[in-house]
């Protein structure tokens, strides 16, 4: 193991957004017992700092690389298209009047049924951003669309979120 690898290259796994989870997994078990602190602690602190250091790297590997929102935008900046979803908040023009509409429309849910529509129409929208991901990275390797693709994505998620929110108070 280098500290220098990528993610894919430290899992061994191909450098792609597509990826199967049980693979990552059981990769994910196989190096935590490779550097698990406790196989050290014959050779001392120092030993078992680094080995500490290594199970925090592959624990952020994993969850980029498990998470495809994450793992979309690593490809993303490992490919000169970083997400820089802080400065960088140009939408089309299509997607902006979907967010628009998507926040009327919650303002107007006054109960759980009308959050449920908002909810699958949301849940669908995401499903064929993921699908997008899949093909402008694997296929077709426009990294700056599919940054533009996770930031629509990432917005995505935080609407959902903000729905879950207004059903809770609901449930209250």
């Amino acid at each position: 193991m280098n500290l220098n690898d990528t993610d894919f290259q430290l899992f061994d796994v191909p450098a792609t957004f597509a990826q199967d989870r049980a693979r990552l997994d059981a990769r994910w078990k196989e190096l935590q017992r490779e550097a698990h602190p406790d196989r050290f602690a014959a050779q001392g602190a120092a030993a078992q700092r680094v080995a500490m250091q290594w199970s925090v790297r592959i624990n952020e590997a994993y969850q980029r690389l498990k998470d495809p929102i994450k793992r979309a935008s690593y490809l993303c900046s490992l490919n000169g298209s970083p997400i820089d979803a802080e400065k960088n908040t140009a939408m089309p023009p299509d997607f902006l009047m979907q967010q628009m509409e998507w926040r009327e429309e919650l303002d107007e849910v006054h109960d759980e049924a009308g959050a449920d529509k908002l909810r699958d129409e949301v849940d669908a929208s995401r499903v064929r951003a993921l699908s997008s991901l899949d093909w402008l990275i694997d296929e077709k390797g426009d990294y700056p669309e599919a940054a533009r693709q996770v930031r629509a994505l990432m917005f995505i998620e935080r609407f959902a979120e903000d729905i879950d929110a207004k059903s809770a108070q609901w449930g209250q």
